[in-house]
C-alpha cells in the first residue's frame, strides 16, 4: 500500500529555517518523482520543489519563489524525502504536502492535478 506521511512542520520566525520530511512506503522511491506542494488559506495548492532520478543521480527543481532558499533531497535507503527551508518568509505559511504520481514514474509535473497520492500535510507557520 502506497503511503506518504509528512512531518517536521512547526512555528518558525521570519528568516529562520525548518526541515520537513516525507516518509514513504509501498513503492520504490528512486523510481518516481516526488513533489512538495504547499497550500495557504484561501489559495490554490502551489508547487514548491521536485526531485527525480535517471539512475546517474538525483535532479532537483524549484519554484522561482523558493529557489536559492529551499533544498530538496532524498535518502532512498530510508525512503524519506526532505525539504530544507531556509530564510523563511511569512508568505511561506501553509500546509506542506508531498505527492506522487504513480502513472508518470520519474517524470515531474509542476501542477498538482496529475498527482494521485498525497500525504496528510504538515503545517508550517512563519511568524514573529
Amino acid at each position: 500500500q502506497v503511503k506518504l506521511v509528512e512531518s517536521g512542520g512547526g512555528l518558525v520566525q521570519p528568516g529562520g529555517s525548518l526541515e520537513v520530511s516525507c516518509h514513504s512506503s509501498g513503492f520504490t522511491l528512486n523510481l518516481y518523482c516526488i513533489a512538495w506542494f504547499r497550500q495557504a488559506p484561501g489559495k490554490e495548492r502551489e508547487g514548491v520543489s521536485w526531485i527525480n532520478s535517471d539512475g546517474n543521480g538525483d535532479y532537483t527543481y524549484y519554484a522561482d519563489s523558493v529557489k536559492g532558499r529551499f533544498t530538496i533531497s532524498r535518502d532512498n535507503a530510508k525512503n524519506i524525502v526532505y525539504l530544507q527551508m531556509n530564510r523563511l518568509k511569512p508568505e511561506g505559511t501553509a500546509v506542506y504536502y508531498c505527492a506522487l504520481d504513480m502513472d508518470r514514474g520519474d517524470a515531474c509535473d509542476r501542477t498538482a492535478q496529475p498527482y494521485d497520492r498525497w500525504g496528510q500535510g504538515t503545517q508550517v507557520t512563519v511568524s514573529s
